[in-house]
């Protein structure tokens, strides 16, 4: 089954061709960083404007990587939530358009089980279930009990900030570039343990997350100015990844899961990646950076697990922009 999946949930016009929900043939994706690093953040309107310029060729350039033809597409899949309103519509119409015109099976998917799915796309056996998976990203930190495909319990998530949020907003105060995930990351290379100590937020009792207090500690002690950046990034960083990785190998001791699966931007880090390979009692799996970012090949993936249950999405549903991990 080749599977045509489009993704705009944000600032990413992604198209994508995969294959019987393992082997993405192509994947392409236009990044908008640049465009919005001015800002500081995404700015909704002149990412969905973006979408609108970017979604045929994207969509031309993934068939033609994968040597195919709309003729050779099964079925067509794209994303229907969550994100930003203006930027979903012009991906998931698009998507939707393409499989009413062709006569093909159309299915509307979850983003951040997209993310989970990108583990499908790795090399080797599929993971096994039970998983606990961690999703993290820019605007979602949640840790989701997986017992088998689309069965989904959500066992904890965050108060505030989600880690990735976290990690923009504290290199802002830092002065360093947007995104700030990567440029914490690179600065953090620099500095090495020193004598700041910033918070973690524990909650105990819970397997919760809270970064806002984490982001005032950074703000107080940028205007302390005792600290170099690259110190200040490392405990940044090491704050976060404490906390990401003690409780999701504690649940997954608990839980006796079989797998981690570790999904979104974040897992991109690599401090993180070799703190939860470290410490969790089971085998984690990481997709390659390339699938932990926003990309249409992790849409594909889990598109064409949905669509051999038989299930379709009808033409009048509309997106969403929350997500509720029930109804996936």
């Amino acid at each position: 089954m080749k599977v045509l999946a489009i993704e705009s949930s944000c600032d990413e016009t992604a198209a994508a061709v995969v294959e019987d929900g393992r082997v993405a043939l192509s994947s392409i994706v236009s990044s908008q960083v640049d465009l919005h690093a001015k800002y500081g953040g995404v700015v909704p309107e002149v990412a969905s404007r973006q979408h609108l310029l970017k979604i045929v060729p994207v969509i031309r350039e993934a068939l033609e990587a994968a040597n195919c033809t709309l003729d050779d597409i099964d079925a067509v899949a794209g994303t229907r939530g969550p994100g930003l309103a203006g930027s979903l519509l012009v991906g998931y119409n698009a998507a939707r358009a393409i499989a009413f015109g062709r006569g093909l099976p159309f299915i509307g998917i979850n983003h951040l089980e997209g993310h989970i799915y990108a583990n499908w796309l790795v090399e080797g056996p599929e993971p096994e279930f039970p998983a606990l998976c961690l999703v993290v990203s820019g605007g979602h930190t949640d840790l989701v009990f997986m017992r088998g495909h689309g069965q989904y319990e959500r066992i904890g998530g965050t108060r505030d900030d989600a880690a990735g949020e976290a990690f923009d907003k504290a290199g802002r105060l830092l002065g360093l570039p947007f995104p700030g995930g990567p440029h914490i990351a690179k600065a953090a290379l620099e500095g090495g343990p020193s004598s700041l100590e910033l918070p973690r937020a524990w909650l105990h009792g819970t397997f919760d997350f809270s970064f806002s207090g984490l982001k005032t500690a950074v703000l107080h002690t940028v205007r302390e100015g005792r600290y170099p950046v690259p110190e200040v990034a490392w405990e940044f960083q090491e704050s976060v990844v404490d906390v990401l990785a003690g409780k999701t190998s504690r649940l997954a001791r608990e839980l006796g899961a079989r797998n981690v699966l570790v999904a979104g931007g974040v897992a991109a880090n690599a401090r993180l990646r070799e703190e939860l390979q470290r410490r969790c009692p089971v085998p984690v799996r990481i997709p390659p950076p390339k699938f932990c970012t926003d990309n249409a090949a992790m849409i594909g993936a889990v598109a064409a697990f949905r669509l051999e249950l038989g299930e379709r999405t009808p033409p009048e549903a509309d997106i969403f922009t929350t997500n509720d991990w029930a109804a996936v």
